[in-house]
């Protein structure tokens, strides 16, 4: 084993980069697209699922869609948050 400074329990610290900056909006409507699509897909086919005891995949999709719809507010009110902030801190630069 070499005596590199891993080795030794030490590492030199470093600045944290900048967190990635993703359009959280389209992440999260196509997400909760996707929750609804499958709920409405399975929903002819519930008595299967349910003589197969599996009804409860349906109203999972169900609520990861109502979930989603949550999220969605949530991430454009963040959106809007951080927009205002920068546009408070460019106002304030100025």
């Amino acid at each position: 084993m070499s005596s590199s400074s891993h080795s030794k329990g030490t590492t030199e610290l470093r600045e944290a980069p900048a967190p990635l900056e993703a359009n959280d909006v389209a992440t999260v409507t196509v997400g909760t697209v996707v929750w609804f699509a499958l709920f409405l897909v399975q929903l002819p086919f519930y008595g299967w699922y349910a003589d197969h005891g599996h009804a409860w995949w349906i109203w999972t999709c169900l609520a990861g869609g109502g979930l989603g719809l949550i999220g969605l507010w949530y991430v454009r009110a963040r959106r809007d948050a951080i927009a205002r902030a920068r546009a408070a801190e460019t106002a304030a630069g100025d």
